[in-house]
């Protein structure tokens, strides 16, 4: 059975470890953890897994943020991955820093990423991984902060927290999303 892992982020340097870029650095973790490495292949960087039985083929979209969705939508149709083994991993403003909530739809909550992904599948009815990175800002400074680094607090807990958000992806891979959000969501 196979299944595409999306980590949404932007490419280049100077995105490396912004809170924007936490779909990357958690697939990058996975990658790591297996001991594979990411291609430059059509629309993104790929590498594929084998987790008990399963197909797990990541992407990072190459694309830039706004644009996931045409590099997803490719992906799908090119392995032939039906929309219910997608799932997409995506920062989210209104969570707390390192809070995990999987979701099998649901709205962008004005995440221009999601927007695009939802305008080229057709609808919200996508699982989604999002990982709260907080919202200690200002008003009128969301992509200021977003585009910011993680503190090093932060930083020094991200381990875990990726490690997490990878027990929940393998877990969406085996048992389904449903279990998975009984058993895992914060």
């Amino acid at each position: 059975m196979k299944f595409l892992i999306a980590g949404l982020g932007n490419i280049g340097p100077e995105y490396e470890l912004t809170r924007h870029n936490i779909g990357f650095l958690v697939l990058d973790r996975i990658a790591d953890n297996h001991k594979v490495d990411f291609t430059t292949t059509r629309l993104a960087d790929k590498a594929e897994i084998k987790y008990k039985g399963k197909q797990l083929h990541l992407i990072k979209p190459n694309t830039f943020m706004n644009l996931s969705g045409k590099a997803i939508s490719y992906w799908l149709q090119e392995l032939k991955i039906p929309k219910e083994n997608l799932l997409v991993v995506v920062d989210d403003l209104a969570l707390p820093f390192g809070t995990l909530r999987m979701r099998t739809k649901g709205s962008a909550a004005g995440h221009n990423g999601l927007k695009n992904i939802e305008l080229l599948l057709g609808g919200q009815d996508y699982s989604r991984l999002r990982f709260g990175i907080g919202n200690e800002f200002n008003k009128g400074q969301q992509v200021d902060y977003v585009l910011s680094n993680f503190s090093q607090p932060e930083l020094s807990e991200l381990p875990t927290y990726m490690d997490k958000a990878a027990e929940m992806i393998y877990s969406f891979c085996t048992i389904g999303p449903e279990r998975t959000m009984n058993f895992m969501n914060q």
